[in-house]
């Protein structure tokens, strides 16, 4: 059988040589080549072809709108994400954008090799600290999809406009009520209706709605919960 083929992208030297080393050690896996910036990863993934990238989007030189640059030149590479602590919101953004599977760089060496075995398989891997971490946010991993919400028109008020909008950014229920001079109780409220006019069931539903209609952009808001 062949064996994963797999390129490395951190700006570390030293987070590379011990994934090469955890990764190489399975037998079932083959580091190809090591990018040190978005634009080396590019380059390389065009030529090699690999089967998957595993990649710290938030290390020096890397960010997350490489991603859709790689997919361009390779449409069939999965992604695996490895980073250290990040919020719910950046998960979600990072799966929206076309990472595949996510992991924390202080799993275990098994849970690693195994996210990039499972993703290589064509499925999703989230390591049990990344799946408390959406759990907590209450996001379906697989709704999380443009194509999920309605095209119909839909009648928002500007206090729900502004909710949305908050909700998109990070902030909790309480959060959004300090700011809005609201009650917690209605910014809930608010939140249940904007879910229902939606016709969303999670955060995730809101969040995309607010992306895809611009009331936020990705870019403002991808990282603002990472040093929460």
């Amino acid at each position: 059988m062949d064996k994963i083929s797999v390129i490395l992208a951190d700006s570390s030297e030293l987070i590379r040589i011990g994934l090469r080393t955890v990764l190489e050690n399975t037998g079932d896996i083959q580091v190809v080549e090591e990018a040190v910036n978005g634009e080396e990863l590019v380059e390389l993934v065009k030529s090699l072809k690999p089967q998957i990238v595993l990649i710290d989007y938030t290390s020096k030189e890397f960010d997350i709108q490489v991603i859709p640059h790689v997919l361009k030149v390779h449409p069939e590479v999965r992604f695996v994400a490895i980073t250290i602590e990040q919020s719910a919101q950046t998960i979600v953004n990072a799966l929206k954008v076309g990472i595949n599977s996510h992991v924390k760089k202080d799993c275990s060496a098994s849970e690693i090799a195994e996210s990039v075995m499972e993703t290589a398989s064509g499925n999703k891997f989230f390591c049990g600290q990344i799946l408390q971490k959406i759990r907590e946010e209450k996001i379906n991993v697989d709704e999380i999809e443009f194509e999920n919400l309605s095209c119909d028109p839909i009648s928002l008020s500007e206090r729900e406009l502004e909710v949305i909008t908050h909700i998109a950014e990070g902030y909790t229920n309480t959060q959004v009520a300090d700011m809005l001079f609201l009650s917690s109780h209605t910014v809930n409220t608010h939140r249940k209706n904007i879910m229902r006019k939606l016709g969303v069931n999670n955060t995730a539903g809101i969040v995309m709605y607010a992306v895809k209609t611009q009331l936020v952009s990705p870019n403002k808001f991808l990282f603002a919960g990472s040093n929460q």
